[in-house]
């Protein structure tokens, strides 16, 4: 995509981090996503409107996105956001697998202004036992006999 239209789509993304900012709804980021030249999905921060801490600008996009295109992937999708996402919304970003991410602000700026990720960048770094946040795993057949199953069911 040529620079001016990245440019043009991350003002998009910025104009909804200014919506969210204005309506009280939560944190300074937004994201659009854009498919052959068309916004497909939108959102800003919406953790303080909702009590949602999952209410990423990027999450909220992806849902949206989701929903016009009918489909729970955003292949041919760029994602614009005007920032570095979180880890959680960076995950979310995998598992849609658009075709591009390009983002304003850096984790750095984030830090900078009261949004520091990298405690949870470095707890997926350690194994169970050394994290922050006590984490069990704890085997349990039947529910890995259902999850078998369940592979067996998609062939």
């Amino acid at each position: 995509m040529e620079k001016g239209q990245d440019e043009f789509y991350m003002l998009e993304a910025f104009q909804e981090a200014q919506s969210g900012i204005s309506t009280g709804h939560g944190g300074p980021f937004g994201c659009v996503i854009v498919r052959d030249g068309q916004m497909v999905g939108r959102g800003h921060n919406e953790v303080l409107l909702s009590n949602d801490p999952t209410a990423h600008a990027e999450v909220v996009a992806i849902r949206d996105a989701c929903k016009a295109l009918g489909q729970y992937h955003l292949s041919g999708c760029t994602v614009y956001a005007t920032c570095e996402p979180c880890p959680m919304c960076l995950g979310a970003i995998y598992w849609a697998q658009p075709a591009r991410l390009v983002f304003a602000c850096t984790r750095e700026d984030a830090a900078a202004i009261g949004f520091n990720d990298a405690l949870i960048y470095q707890e997926l770094t350690l194994p169970l036992e050394t994290r922050l946040l006590p984490s069990i795993h704890l085997p349990v057949p039947e529910i890995e006999a259902f999850m078998k199953h369940w592979q067996g069911t998609l062939y």
